[in-house]
């Protein structure tokens, strides 16, 4: 099968000012301006088949939101080789533009003083999506979501997590062969998270579109995607199956705890207190010993609720880059 997105020796670096600091070195600065170079994305290889579902973490700064600049066209890579679906996406062509969509978290497509029905009518035309194709594309989405009552409502006036499913129904109105999304669930409650990869999982299954995630929520990345890329610095660490990636990469867990009374808990021998206040502990704990520590906390303190979660990217990312020691 031909890749649908293909990269070689992806390079993109940036040309930074340094700043020197008082009046002299702001005049100096004038006739003899000084440059760092920063390498946000080198030597990034990349290979990607249609209907595939991808992963792409790392910690803040490592370089993904420029490689989903740059597999969109918003940039243009200093060096090397780039392809998604048979375009330079530089080029910007409209024919190229037609074929993906993007979806990022903390940037919104919608115009907040019209309702979603008006912006689908508005994406209609932009994209030139038929008349037949437009109806099913928004009867299949809106009862896929479940947000017909919200169809004619000032998008200002919606939650975040109503607002987030408008993104997705505009960005995938026009049937992209590609979806980026980039931090799609950030500040979402677990609720609208766990609905969201539901979505995204019939999306991916039943159209067949290739997604490109770019999360810092391993959940996401681990319920949705068979294969991850890990980035820092720039740089390619990891590129295969994402449970082996977790099996080796992933020591610890991370744990919970809402009490009544604080002052009662003494945490297990073995476990890090990460955060604690009054009436909730949180605590880091090997994953080999996760059962037997939440068995001993409900035992021994009762607690009003108590959940477990992945352990933070950063710290997974931290200790493939060492080789595989704990950070």
């Amino acid at each position: 099968m031909e890749h649908i997105i293909y990269t070689k020796n992806l390079t993109k670096e940036y040309k930074r000012f340094e700043k020197e600091a008082g009046l002299k070195g702001s005049i100096k600065s004038l006739f003899d301006r000084q440059f760092t170079v920063k390498t946000a994305v080198g030597s990034f290889d990349m290979e990607i088949e249609e209907g595939e579902f991808v992963g792409l973490i790392g910690p803040n700064g490592a370089g993904k939101t420029t490689l989903v600049n740059l597999l969109t066209g918003i940039i243009a890579p200093t060096n090397g080789d780039i392809s998604v679906m048979g375009y330079y996406p530089n080029t910007l062509e409209n024919e190229f533009k037609k074929q993906y969509a993007v979806v990022m978290g903390q940037k919104s497509q919608l115009f907040f003083e019209l309702t979603p029905q008006d912006t689908f009518g508005l994406f209609k035309e932009l994209y030139e999506i038929p008349d037949s194709e437009y109806k099913h594309n928004v009867d299949y989405f809106v009862d896929l979501f479940g947000v017909s009552q919200f169809l004619n409502v000032q998008v200002r006036t919606l939650s975040l997590g109503e607002r987030m499913k408008m993104e997705l129904i505009v960005a995938l109105l026009h049937n992209p062969r590609v979806l980026f999304l980039d931090e799609p669930t950030i500040g979402l409650d677990a609720v609208a998270q766990r609905q969201m990869r539901s979505f995204l999982k019939e999306v991916n299954r039943d159209k067949g579109t290739t997604i490109l995630l770019t999360s810092h929520y391993m959940e996401d990345v681990r319920s949705l995607c068979s294969r991850s890329i890990v980035v820092n610095d720039g740089h390619k660490l990891y590129d295969g199956d994402t449970d082996r990636l977790f099996d080796a990469y992933q020591s610890h867990k991370k744990i919970t705890v809402m009490l009544e009374k604080h002052s009662a808990f003494i945490a297990p021998k073995g476990a890090e207190v990460l955060e604690e206040n009054e009436h909730k502990v949180v605590l880091l704990v090997p994953k080999e010993c996760t059962s037997d520590m939440l068995a001993a906390i409900m035992q021994d303190f009762h607690p009003q609720d108590i959940s477990v979660e992945e352990e933070d990217i950063g710290n997974v990312v931290e200790r493939i880059y060492a080789g595989g020691a704990y950070a």
